[in-house]
Order: structure tokens, then sequence, then C-alpha cells
């Protein structure tokens, strides 16, 4: 089979099997004519075979009937005469067609319509893993850019609730965890905003800005995914890493009525907390008087509870500690424990049309809503020791002694009462607790309405779609208690708690609980043990309520058309389109605050003891001590008093809206030659940012109005090199640049004439430029397996960081002060950078070799499947220092290994990466804030009762794999958590 014709065939469909001799063995068929693809599948299930062949063949023909009782490769030729298929390769059980060398067939038993080359691979089977292996690497080896792909049967596959966990396997890909759930993707190591995400080639904006929530997105949504590592001119220019194509589900993916879905329910091991998990896709065909129409719907719903404890800690020098070593003593400024509730629910529901009129037209109209909600009941303890470090004694020489902290003093930092960063007591410092409820929403609606169309020789492609992203982080209610002020010398220390703080283990900060005495010269000492906080007198300080909506409102036209045409003598593809985008985000705040007085005028208990219940914390981290649960119906009772006696008022500090509107045009050539093709082109968007907001000027709240301009340029440059048919050479040129998020364009300023400073957003943030290169060598073996190994280089330039500088404005002036001088924190752009690496994939399963291996046949079910990723990254930051590149992690990879046979198919998957900066900071501050590597094992198993019935059951997390954040080095921890595992069992059903 030649290059070109696999390059032609697309996408495939496959079932795999067992038994070495099944191609000569006489079965009895009875598969009547139908869709050709369909009918393949049923005769690779009849036969316990796998057939690998190019989707675009299958899905213009319909088969012919094979009944009767025959050999397999028999029935094959039957079912496939006229087609224009051959068999380019028969293992004994693997079997791959491909179109004859005359092209297809023009006899024969012909589809009404043709489908376009961007439907889902359909994977049918009993070895699902290898099947949709098959297929993927099918439409990947016909790309013309370099691509990763996912067919439908493998989203979910493992324990994939979201889009994130989904693709977290994908060569390149870096999954960051929130509250135990896989929430962002860094692709090779770039920024999350760096890689953009689209629904069916369109572009959709995040609840979360250009950082896009994964989670929001359910795995089952999709019919395959397609990550495209290397930016072609078709795609926005704001394409730094990459892009996530999400391909949802069309109803002429099946030959005509289709019922599929899947009903399960688990459990979390921590809490012993339940989940629900559930989706349905219904679809058919309709022929009409003018055309064919096909309908699809689909839903999920996906719910669960979970219980979390977690810790956190603050670090920094602090300026009186002076005695010798100093330099390299960080203490815990505070110390916080936090004890979640959770309910999550994820739904969604999708809908299209598609309605082809004839060959050469087709109309389609699409719908897809996601959400997230997310309940969260928090207990919230802040054990601040740093409060009064004001008071610690100096001195410049060694200790004496050890002695008790001096009068007056918590002995907080203090090396001569014995403390030290890791481990010691401080005393009388104060306790601050927070109960809240946070009531999240996260949702994306996207529309869209398309056209395809073949007009004289010209191919006409149009989109419309209108997008709305919604973040609602509301906090309906937050009460906050706090022990008593610490008073002159000390006098009421005695009413606040003494600390025994254990740092020394990484994976556990533990805090042991004291009341506090106090001696009539102000010497404070450890008084009796307490286990439980509510022990100590803590009072109501004070009530809030927060009502928060992000709204983001998109708007996109596009228009390409392309055409076949001969240049010196090779085929070739002009394609040229422009696009339109107009997106708008709006943030807005109202809140509700009542004082300790005010709130007990409502009638809300000031008493903290009064809010609990009888139930302990039962996050799985033994923190020191014990803590109730608040109630959280007296919490909602409270809150309806707080709204009776009180009114929100809208926080005009916070509101901003941005928009960003992008005039884009693009063109590139496609030019075939013996060896391969190349794609060349360029893009040139010209993009307008406004923002509004209000500051506060000389009291009075001012309307504040920026914005910028900039034309980019993005020329690309891609060749495929067959290096014969199953070797490709990919190199690819491109460039992209990422544009600033909204809430940094946003034009909100505080500022402080006391401290001559300002902070806020930064209006005119530049885009962050990229130039980049990508050699990679593929080599698809067969029947079925794939290596690859492949490098990539970014130069970077205006990396944005966190950071301060002058303000150089001149739009805070007011009242003859002048503030352009002011120190400015906010984000900024950064100098030169670059990030690198070399990627190599090694998929392949045993079954092609046992018979040359000598092995059982029943070895053949064995199976590996891994990547791995090696980064390397450095910036410069504005104050001109090269730092290691945020979101990096210098190694990636993923290791599965499965088995399937007769029906059952098992997967062990391991997935790790190796710790990456979170944030930049200053050595004052421990220094930059890293997560700690993160490593995750799921297995997943299921048994096929028939083609249409099959039940799973899944872990995920067997190792109970903690969060974990560190400030400068693993043993001044920032955060940890730990989520435990999750067991889910159900059924599937396909009809």
């Amino acid at each position: 089979m030649t290059s070109k014709s696999w390059l032609a065939a697309g996408i495939g469909i496959a079932a795999l099997t067992i038994a070495m001799p099944a191609l000569a063995q006489v079965r009895n068929f009875n598969i009547p004519a139908q869709d050709l693809g369909t009918a393949l599948s049923r005769l690779a299930h009849q036969a316990d075979i796998q057939i690998v062949a190019p989707d675009a063949v299958t899905r213009r023909f319909r088969s012919h009937a094979v009944q009767g009782q025959m050999e397999t490769r028999a029935a094959i030729a039957r079912m496939i005469e006229g087609s224009g298929l051959v068999v380019a390769s028969d293992s004994g059980s693997v079997v791959v067609l491909a179109a004859g060398n005359d092209g297809e067939a023009a006899s024969g038993p012909k589809a009404e319509s043709v489908e376009p080359e961007a439907a889902e691979i359909v994977v049918t089977g009993a070895h699902p893993i290898a099947e949709s292996e098959a297929a993927a690497l099918a439409r990947q080896r016909a790309s013309d850019s370099l691509v990763s792909v996912v067919a439908s049967d493998s989203v979910g596959r493992m324990p994939d609730q979201n889009m994130a966990q989904a693709l977290g396997r994908i060569p390149g890909v870096a999954i960051q965890r929130d509250q135990g759930r896989a929430r962002y993707l860094n692709l090779r190591g770039a920024p999350k905003n760096w890689t953009t995400v689209s629904f069916d080639g369109i572009n959709v904006i995040s609840p979360g800005g250009r950082q896009t929530l994964f989670d929001t997105i359910p795995a089952a949504i999709a019919s395959q995914v397609v990550v495209r590592k290397a930016v072609t001119p078709d795609m926005t220019g704001e394409t730094v890493a990459g892009n996530i194509d999400i391909v949802t589900r069309s109803g002429f993916d099946f030959p005509g009525l289709h019922v599929a879905g899947k009903l399960g329910g688990g459990v979390q091991r921590i809490g012993n907390k339940g989940e629900v998990d559930t989706s349905l896709t219904v679809s058919d065909r309709f022929q009409t008087g003018v055309g064919e129409i096909a309908v699809v719907l689909s839903g999920t719903y996906y719910h669960r509870s979970f219980l979390v404890d977690n810790f956190e800690n603050t670090w920094a020098q602090v300026a009186r500690d002076t005695r010798p070593g100093s330099q390299d003593r960080y203490w815990a400024a505070t110390s916080t424990n936090k004890f979640y509730r959770f309910t999550n629910t994820n739904w969604s529901g999708s809908g299209r049309v598609d309605w082809r009129i004839n060959d050469r037209h087709r109309l389609f109209a699409s719908a897809v809503y996601t959400a997230l909600t997310e309940n969260e009941a928090r207990d919230r303890f802040v054990f601040n020791m740093a409060e009064q470090q004001s008071r610690l004694p100096t001195g410049t020489t060694a200790c004496a002694a050890i002695a008790p902290p001096a009068a007056g003093t918590t002995g907080y930092a203090d090396i001569c009462t014995g403390n030290t960063p890791q481990a010691g007591t401080v005393y009388g410092i104060p306790l601050t607790i927070g109960i809240s409820y946070k009531d999240f929403l996260q949702s994306v609606s996207t529309n869209t309405l398309g056209g395809d169309h073949e007009i004289g020789d010209w191919n006409v492609q149009w989109r419309a779609n209108y997008t709305r992203a919604l973040d609602d982080r509301s906090i309906p209610n937050t009460m906050t208690y706090a022990t008593p002020a610490f008073g002159t010398n000390g006098a009421g220390a005695g009413s606040r708690v003494t600390v025994g703080y254990d740092y020394s283990n990484p994976l556990l900060s533990r805090l042991s609980l004291y009341t506090t005495q106090r001696s009539t010269s102000g010497v404070l000492s450890q008084g009796g043990a307490v286990s439980d906080v509510s022990a100590y007198p803590l009072t109501l300080t004070g009530l809030s309520g927060l009502k928060a909506k992000d709204v983001t409102d998109a708007y996109t036209g596009k228009l390409v058309l392309s055409r076949n045409l001969s240049l010196l003598g090779h085929e070739s593809v002009l394609t040229f389109g422009g696009q339109y985008d107009r997106r708008t985000k709006i943030a807005r705040e109202r809140s509700l605050k009542l004082s300790t007085a005010q709130a007990a005028a409502a009638g809300i208990t000031t008493d903290y003891a009064s809010e609990l219940t009888d139930s302990m914390h039962d996050g799985g981290l033994s923190v020191g001590y014990q803590a109730r649960y608040f109630d959280l119906d007296t919490l909602l009772a409270n809150l309806a008093k707080a709204e009776a006696a009180g009114d929100y008022a809208p926080n005009t500090a916070n509101y901003y809206r941005v928009s960003e509107e992008v005039l884009a045009g693009f063109a590139m050539l496609k030019t075939t030659f013996d060896w391969g093709n190349v794609v060349a082109g360029a893009r040139v968007e010209k993009v307008s940012n406004e923002g509004r907001a209000f500051v506060t000027l000389a009291g009075v709240s001012t309307p504040i109005l920026a914005g910028n301009d900039r034309t980019l340029v993005f020329p690309s440059l891609h060749a495929n090199v067959n290096l014969d048919s199953s070797k490709v050479l990919r190199l690819s040129l491109n460039t992209g640049a990422a544009r600033p998020d909204y809430s940094i364009l946003r034009p909100n300023f505080t500022y402080s004439d006391t401290g001559q400073t300002v902070s806020g957003g930064n209006p005119q943030a530049r885009p962050e430029r990229a130039k980049g290169v990508d050699l990679y060598f593929e080599w698809y073996t067969r029947p079925q397996g794939f290596i690859s190994l492949g490098g990539f280089y970014k130069k970077l330039d205006g990396v944005l960081f966190s950071a301060t500088g002058i303000f150089n404005s001149t739009a805070l002036n007011s009242g003859g002060v002048d503030r352009s001088g002011y120190v400015y924190s906010t984000t900024l752009n950064g100098g030169s950078g670059e990030l690198y690496g070399i990627e190599g994939v090694f998929q392949q399963q045993l079954e092609p070799y046992t018979q040359a291996l000598g092995l059982p046949d029943w070895m053949g079910g064995f199976g590996v499947q891994a990547n791995v990723t090696v980064n390397r990254g450095k910036a410069n930051t504005p104050d001109g220092r090269s730092v290691q590149f945020p979101g990096a992690s210098k190694l990636i990879y993923n290791v599965g290994g499965y088995y399937e046979m007769s029906g059952v198919s098992l997967r062990l998957n391991y997935q790790y990466r190796s710790p990456w900066v979170d944030a930049i900071a200053s050595a004052a501050e421990g220094g930059d804030l890293y997560f700690a590597a993160d490593r995750q094992l799921d297995f997943s198993s299921r048994y096929a009762i028939n083609d249409r019935l099959e039940v799973y059951f899944d872990v995920a997390n067997i190792l109970n794999a903690p969060l974990r954040r560190y400030a400068g080095d693993a043993s001044r921890p920032v955060e940890f958590a730990r989520y435990g595992q999750r067991y889910e069992g159900g059924f599937r059903f396909n009809f």
C-alpha cells in the first residue's frame, strides 16, 4: 500500500481478535446489505478478527450481503466487492484494507451521500483499546501537521470523567489538579493559557478566561479529540502550545437509529461518599424529498460528594531574626487547616442537526451546553504565628542558653527558646476561624451554524458561532470568629492559643494545641492540652455574603475557500479565508457585610460553638487536634437574617468590562510531491482591546477607559516526508502569540498616596510571542502500532510575570497629585525566554508477534502504551532574573499496560509529572512556589457480555497521591491534601 493511499485513507474502523487461524475457519455469517463500515464491524465481530479500513471509503459505499457458511477471507471479499478496497496486509487475525491503485470503483452499491472528512472515528469490536488506538493512528497518519488523536472509544476508557483526565495520557500533555480532580492542562510544559480549545473547529472561551477549565467539559461529550501541536495558518494566532479540538457527535456517524449510554455509580474512599455517572446518546437519520437529515441528542450527568482535609503554610524570613544562621532560616508565618465538604455536579446537553442536501452541499446546526456546579462547605482555621514578630528580641550572637520567651513575646522565630523553623512552640497567638458556603457554577454554551459546499471548482466552508461562558463564584455566607486581642504586653494572651508545631514531615504539618499561661511579669507558657478548638473563647467578628458573576459573550464568523490546482506539475490545494471574533467579558460583584453588633441585632448568635454539629472532621488527615463541622442549615438561616437586615452593595472597585475584537485573514498552500507534501502560509490578525472599570479619585468612584491595538503576522511552514509507506518525517516552523487574559487587561487600580504604590490590571500588557520549530519521526508499525521520536524548540519574547515597575501613566492623577511615578504591582512583560524538549512514544500489542516468538495465543492480548516528554525552559523576569519556566515539568511520562481477550479488557495506567514552578516569589518569601511531583495510578476493567452490553469497574488514584506545593524546597510545605481512591462500576449499552 502506497503512502498516497494512506494519506487519502482518513479514519480507520476496527475490531480485534485472538485466534491466529481465524481467517481460515469456516463460519456462519448473517450480515445484510448496509453501510459498509457497519457491515465490516459486524463481520469482524462474527469472525473474531480485527479489520482496519479507510473510513473515507467505507462511509461512501454500501456492502453486499454476506450470508451462509464460508471462510472469513471469502466473506471479506464478498462484502467489499465493488468498493475499490483491497487487502493490503493479512496477518491471519488482522486485516488491513486500503483503496486500490486504480482508486474507487465506479460500480457497486454506492451510498446516497458522502460524509466529510471530519467525521467521527467509528470503533466497534471486542477489543476496544486496540481498536480505538488503530483508528486514532489512522487519522493521525493522514494529517498534514503534527497531531495526536484520541478516538471516541478511548475517551472515557480509563476512569475519565472530564476532558483533562481523558487527555492526560497524550504525549506532551501534563495535568494540573485542583481539589482532587484534573482541571488544567499544560501542553509541552507551556503555560495553561497557551493552549486553545475548540468545539468542531471553532475556538471557544472558558469560564476561566484563556485558562481553560477542562473539568467543565465531560469526556463523554466527544466523539474524538484532535490535539494539534503545530500551528497552521487556519488556526487562531493565540495558539502557541497547541489546540485541542473537541469533535462532537453527528447523526451521520451511525447508519440509522442509534441509542447508547452508560449507567454507573461508585464511592469515594475518604468519607465513603457516593457518586453517580450517566450518559445517553440518541441519533437517527431521515430521508426527505431533498437530501437526508440526521439528528443526534446527547446528555451526561455526573454527581459526587467527598470530604477533604488539608494544611497550608506561608513562609518568610524574619527581619528581627539576626542571630547566626538567620540567612538560611525561613519561618512559618501562618499555618492553616481547611476541612472541606464538597458536592460537585457536572452535566451537559448537546444536539446537532445535519442536512445533506446532496453530495455537494451540507448544512448543520449544533448546540453544546456544559456545566459544573461546586457546592463547598468549608471550615477554615488560621493560626497566625507571626502576628507579634515585631516583639522578637534581637541579637547577633549565639544564644547563651535555651530559655522561656521574654516577657510580652510569643517565642515566634526565637531560636533562644529552642524553636527552629521545623519544630517548636509559640505562645498566645491568635486563632481565626471562618465558616463559609460556596455555590459556584461554571458553564459554557456554544451554538454554531455552518455549511460545506462545492461550488464549481471551489470548496466553501462557513461558520457562525455564539458562545457564552459563565463563572458564578458566589459565596453566599462567610462568618468569621477570632480569639481576643493580644493586649498591652500580652494582657489578653491568656485567652489565646499556644501551639506546638512540627513541620519536620513535609507530608504532615502537625499542630498540638494548648491553653496559654501568663505570669505576673508577662512571660507566656504552655498550659493544658486542648483537643477541640471550640474550647477557646471565639467571638463573631463579621458576616459577609458575595454574589459574583463573570460573563463572557463571544461571537465568531468564519469563511474558508479552497480549490485544487496544479503548481509546476504538482497537485496543490490553495486555501484562504477570514475570521471575525468579538469577545466581551464583564465581571460584577455585590457584597453584604454585617459587623458583630449588626449581626447580633439581626438575631444572629455570635458564639462559635452554637454553629457546630456533633460530627468531627473526617477528611483523612490527622492534623493534631479535632474540630467539629459547622451546621450548614444554621449558616444559611443566618444568611436569611443578614439579608433581611442589610442590603447587597455593588463592588464597583472590582467591576470591569474588557472587549476584544480580532479581524483575521489567512492563506496557505499545500503542495503534494512524490515524497510527501508541504504546507506553507501566513495569518494576519488585527487585535483591538478596550477595558472599562472604576477607580476612586478624590473619594469619588470615577469611570476609567483604557485600550490598545496591535497587528500581528504569523507565518508557518510544514513539511511531511513519507520515508516509506509506514514512516513519516514531519518538520514544522511556526509562530504564535498568547494574548493576555482579560483579568490582566482590566483597568482596575487601587493606590496609596502614603506608600506611593499602585496595584491592579495592566491594559497595556503585550502578547507573549513565540517562534517554534518541531521535528518528529513517526513509524506506524504493521499491522497496528506506533513509535515516535521528536523534538521541539520555542523562542519566546515578552513572557508575563507578576512583578513591580513604575506606573508611568497619568490616568490616576487628581487633585494636583501626580501618581505616574508610583511603584506599580501588576502583571508585566519580561524579557526573552526559551522552551524546548523531546518526546517519545511507543504503542504496540503483542498479538501480531506471538506466532513468531513461539508464544501461546492467549498472550497476544497484552499491549503497552507509553510516552515520555523531557522539557527544559527558562525566561527572564521584568527585573532581569532568569527563572525556570512556570508550568514546565522537566519530565512527564505515561506508562500503561493492557490485556484484551474474549470480551475482557483490562488496563493499568501510571502518570508521572516532575515538580514545576507555580509562581515566582522572592527569596524573603521562601522562594518560588512549586507543585511537587504528581503521580497517579488508575485501573479500568470491562467485560463485553455481547456487542450491545458491557459491564465495567474502574479505580482512580490507587496510590492516594497527594496534592502538594512547597516554597523553595520540599522542606517548606505550602499546601497538602489527599483525596483518596475513587471506585466506580456500572454498565454501558449500545443499540
